[in-house]
């Protein structure tokens, strides 16, 4: 790894990012899925979520979610229906969406082994809890400006 150091924040985090996603990426590849389109799926299968619901708890923007959403919606992974609102679109898993995430769910428990073993889960946990709190406060306080 390079020796490279940098008092910005945000290097870290995406250089960070970049390593973990590649490793989901390449687990989840077995399944013909990405990692988005894993987050997508899960959160989906939830509940159905408007495009608008499902961009915020993925914190994504639109246009990326929605580029993200066509491939799935395409194979049939995703169904689209409308709301209450005739203008409100809805977002739920399919049957074959939710057997793929079914046959995706032992691919990602592989991923988050690796990342559990090669950092500690108690280290892992801590990390999860820090982000949480960091896009939480920096949320709050870009809504208070």
């Amino acid at each position: 790894m390079s020796s490279f150091r940098s008092p910005c924040t945000c290097f870290h985090l995406r250089r960070a990012t970049r390593r973990v996603t590649q490793i989901y990426d390449r687990e989840l590849a077995a399944v013909d899925l990405s990692l988005n389109q894993y987050s997508i799926l899960r959160r989906a299968g939830e509940s159905p979520r408007t495009l608008g619901s499902l961009a915020d708890e993925l914190g994504m923007d639109r246009t990326t979610l929605t580029r993200n959403l066509k491939p799935l919606l395409a194979v049939g992974l995703l169904a689209e229906t409308r709301g209450e609102d005739a203008r409100q679109r809805l977002l739920q898993l399919s049957d074959a969406g939710r057997q793929r995430l079914e046959a995706a769910r032992p691919h990602w428990q592989r991923a988050q082994g690796i990342i559990d073993e090669a950092f500690g889960a108690d280290a892992v946990a801590r990390l999860h809890a820090d982000l949480d709190k960091l896009t939480e406060r920096l949320h709050y306080q870009e809504s208070a400006q």
